[in-house]
């Protein structure tokens, strides 16, 4: 199957399409996990330092990649910075150990993944004076030599605006949330503007979502699933997907989203399914 590509600001190539990793835990399952996903085809696999798995992943790609005749440029590796590492040199050493874990040489993405500092109240002003001297940290490491690129998870406008007044380097990818039930236009635009790409997570939302009547018939129409619609509705648009699953079935349904194509009217019907809900986590009140 193929897998479509998008050019980062940094000019480096990434797939559109990649493997979500959080909470999959135990050595055997992220091997088998891996393993499946790298015979269907996925090239890109995104982890971070808080889902605890870097380890058990660096040990699957060290024996899977000779298995499918893969080098390290053919596979994209992004990790995230724990809340808990926000702050000058700290961020800097455990991106280290996160490619340490990884045994790999580089990441391909590094991103900060929630604009707070664990410990630190929500609306506590350090959180800026955190993520500034993190993302300079992240500089960094790209000049070091240690990631290709560099971006951040969670952020908001008002978090993205701030970071442009200290970053001389721009973020490559912005990863949020993102489903027809919360379709957040403003962030979708910011992007588009700044030439960033945008990552969604949680792209196949929850029961509720995916029961929708006008999803279904969309799916039907197409005789795919709700899951692939989604997905399709996002890569559609340029939007980065990292759907996880545990099952081979699963991830083979969900790469499978290359041989049909959404018309512009239900692109644009599903996204007005929009209620603004945060499913995961919402950065509305880090200041």
């Amino acid at each position: 199957m193929a897998n479509a590509h998008v050019l980062l600001n940094s000019g480096i190539q990434m797939p559109i399409f990649g493997l979500g990793t959080f909470k999959l835990a135990g050595t055997t399952k992220i091997y088998e996990v891996i393993d499946a996903a790298l015979k269907l085809g996925y090239r890109s696999i995104d982890t971070a330092q808080v889902y605890k798995n870097e380890e058990d992943i660096g040990k699957a790609l060290k024996e899977l990649m000779p298995k499918y005749k893969l080098e390290r440029k053919d596979v994209f590796i992004t990790s995230k910075l724990s809340p808990k590492n926000q702050g000058k040199g700290s961020a800097y050493e455990s991106c280290v150990q996160s490619i340490a874990q990884l045994q790999l040489d580089y990441l391909d993405l590094f991103l900060i993944h929630w604009p707070g500092k664990q410990k630190l109240k929500p609306e506590d002003e350090q959180n800026r004076h955190f993520r500034m001297e993190s993302w300079l940290d992240l500089e960094k490491l790209v000049k070091d030599g240690l990631v290709k690129n560099i971006g951040v998870s969670n952020y908001y406008v008002r978090h993205l605006d701030d970071m442009m007044t200290y970053a001389t380097i721009p973020p490559a990818v912005l990863q949020v949330e993102y489903h027809p039930h919360l379709v957040q236009t403003d962030l979708f635009e910011w992007c588009q503007r700044q030439n960033v790409h945008l990552q969604a997570y949680r792209s196949i939302g929850i029961d509720e979502l995916q029961t929708d009547p006008t999803l279904l018939q969309i799916a039907k129409t197409h005789s795919k699933t709700a899951s692939q619609v989604l997905l399709k509705w996002a890569v559609q648009q340029g939007i980065g997907v990292i759907p996880k699953s545990s099952s081979h079935e699963h991830l083979e349904e969900n790469f499978n989203i290359w041989n049909f194509t959404l018309s512009e009217e239900e692109i644009k019907s599903l996204s007005q399914l929009h209620k603004g809900v945060h499913y995961c986590w919402d950065p509305v009140k880090v200041a």
